[in-house]
């Protein structure tokens, strides 16, 4: 307590209240991360399975899902944040906070993350989807059996990349009120030149970072043939 004092000074004086912020920003990656990864995989088969070599071909479908995917990849996160607010407000009441900054991360983070789901699912041997239509398996059971099966260690890899990017998200959502340590950071850190609030920030964001990758790596050699 006595080193926190000494180098965060501003932080320790504020401490419950750096403590929630770091609470919000896990609160807003598990939700966010967990609703944009059922999406994420909902459009990355859908993708996969409508693309002109894919077990069910559908231009009009492919072309529907992949341009909205281009568009709002192509927007910058902090300038849809700004054009969701309307948005926001209509589906949660409020576009503050943590549950008004929920929304535009899923919408931010989805089409990144289908995007990455899209690149493992492709990575999968067509061998093997080969075999599996010729054994007269349908479509349904060829992604369960064989697409998500196969790609489970790169889908995680690829979900800790995810997860990465949206913890640098729920950053920039502070900007506009969203909560977490990102709004600690810049309130206190940038607003009040309280230098030893942004360092406190960017340790425990590392630190976040890096128990993720730890435990992505560990599920990786686990979920490995």
């Amino acid at each position: 307590m006595n080193i926190l004092t000494q180098w965060f000074p501003n932080v320790a004086s504020r401490l419950p209240e750096f403590f929630d912020s770091f609470v919000q920003t896990l609160i807003m990656v598990g939700v966010t991360g967990a609703v944009s990864f059922v999406f994420a995989v909902l459009f990355a088969v859908l993708l996969t399975l409508t693309r002109k070599d894919g077990l069910t071909p559908n231009a009009v479908a492919f072309n529907i899902v992949d341009k909205l995917i281009n568009l709002f990849r192509s927007i910058p996160f902090i300038i849809l944040a700004a054009a969701l607010v309307p948005v926001t407000r209509a589906l949660v009441g409020t576009a503050i906070g943590t549950r008004g900054a929920i929304f535009p991360l899923i919408v931010g983070i989805t089409p990144f993350f289908t995007r990455q789901i899209q690149s493992a699912l492709a990575s999968v041997d067509a061998g093997l989807i080969e075999a599996a239509e010729s054994m007269g398996m349908s479509v349904g059971r060829i992604v369960l059996r064989v697409y998500l099966r196969e790609a489970v260690p790169s889908i995680i890899r690829v979900s800790v990349i995810a997860l990465v990017s949206l913890i640098g998200l729920t950053a920039i959502v502070g900007i506009v009120g969203g909560g977490g340590l990102g709004d600690f950071a810049i309130r206190y850190g940038y607003q009040r030149y309280m230098l030893d609030a942004t360092y406190a920030t960017i340790i425990v964001l590392v630190l976040l970072i890096g128990v993720i990758e730890f435990v992505g790596r560990q599920l990786v050699l686990l979920t490995e043939h």
